[in-house]
């Protein structure tokens, strides 16, 4: 009965003959109130358990839509399916991590690269097909010629190669980097290379000669090491991050900066905040960057200025284009992966599922998957198909 008639006053309040006891708390010892969110959600549709590490490096196929290939601290490749949770295949062989994987442009083959020195070349059933050898160093990243099986890496030991993968040849070595070579990839035309140093140097090369045909350094370049680049589709620019926090635009045929941009923001010490990935948009006229400043910039490259600036939570360690659209995915430090529309600055979607920084993106080739890998060990796979 009494508690109907609290109900029918209203709120009911304490007075001081109520209390029993007072008890002094130190706040330390209060929880936070972030301490009672659990973080348990998880929007993937298909998780990749095999690897027992961290991982590092991720590729979807470009002819079939389900095959993946992840790479890792545990030293260890895996050819896997999409929804087919029975079919997996172990790349065995590498004696060190594996730092980057990538098929050839036609599908056939798979090479891996290795903190070994090791770039292997396998079939799409996982049958190892040839060990190419000569770098001194770990293997930094790995790409494929648009139009064959030449393989092109760079080297921690400074210098760049390029094998046919067919018959495990060794077609040039590119020598002239002062330090690691962190980036490179061939012009779409094939008929060019560029690559980047932690030497905070840009080199322009012929891939027939070996000649390093220009070197973009100095004033109003990088003045820290090169992170990552990107070529344009018609082969005319290169866009390159790096330590120092900017962002430039260069001429691959006249070796000349175009375009400088300067960190957008700075960390709370002054210096400025890496930046980790960048990219040129396949049918809009912009480059995208995203960065340890927590930021994803979508850059106007008619106007040399930026369209949005799109904030996250914590940095921005990867990006990928959902195909040739305004959709954009980032990977971030904090695990979550964010969907961007990149001709509204908006982000329309927020994957959750993994629990450490995601290192690497991969969007399958019917545009529906989206494949994602983290250091707590797991790929995701997230579903995509609204965002075309």
């Amino acid at each position: 009965m009494a508690a109907r008639e609290d109900k029918e006053q209203g709120e009911v309040f304490f007075d001081e003959s109520d209390i029993i006891d007072e008890i002094d708390v130190d706040e330390e010892d209060l929880p936070d109130a972030e301490d009672d969110i659990v973080e348990d959600s998880d929007d993937s549709i298909h998780i990749f358990t095999g690897h027992t590490g961290e991982l590092y490096a991720v590729a979807c196929s470009p002819t079939d839509p389900v095959l993946v290939a992840t790479g890792g601290g545990d030293d260890k490749g895996f050819l896997w399916k999409i929804g087919h949770a029975d079919w997996a295949s172990e790349l065995q062989g590498h004696t060190d991590s594996i730092s980057s994987l990538a098929f050839s442009h036609d599908g056939q083959l798979l090479a891996s690269g290795g903190f070994d020195g090791l770039v292997k070349v396998w079939d799409t059933s996982g049958n190892l097909k040839s060990t190419l050898e000569g770098p001194g160093g770990g293997i930094e990243w790995i790409r494929w010629h648009p139009k064959g099986h030449l393989i092109l890496a760079g080297s921690e030991d400074c210098t760049v190669w390029m094998w046919n993968a067919d018959n495990g040849s060794c077609l040039n070595v590119f020598s002239g980097h002062g330090a690691s070579v962190t980036c490179g990839d061939f012009t779409r035309d094939g008929k060019t290379i560029c690559t980047g140093s932690e030497d905070a140097t840009l080199r322009i090369w012929n891939p027939r000669s070996g000649e390093s045909i220009d070197v973009v350094r100095g004033h109003p370049y990088h003045t820290e090491g090169l992170t990552c680049l990107s070529i344009s589709s018609d082969s005319t620019f290169a866009v390159t991050g790096s330590k120092d926090g900017s962002v430039h635009v260069v001429n691959i045929t006249t070796g000349k900066v175009v375009s400088s941009w300067a960190s957008q923001t700075s960390s709370t010490e002054g210096d400025p905040e890496s930046i980790e990935c960048v990219s040129f948009a396949p049918k809009f006229p912009w480059a995208v960057s995203g960065g340890m400043d927590r930021n994803l910039t979508i850059w106007d490259l008619q106007n040399s200025s930026p369209r949005f600036i799109c904030n996250h939570e914590e940095g921005v360690t990867c990006l990928a284009w959902l195909g040739a659209s305004k959709f954009l995915a980032t990977g971030c430090c904090d695990g979550r992966i964010c969907i961007w529309n990149c001709l509204s600055g908006e982000c329309v979607e927020t994957f959750k599922g993994h629990e450490h920084a995601i290192q690497s993106l991969s969007v399958s080739s019917n545009l529906e998957f989206l494949v994602s890998v983290s250091m707590d060990g797991t790929a995701r796979v997230f579903e995509i198909r609204n965002f075309h």
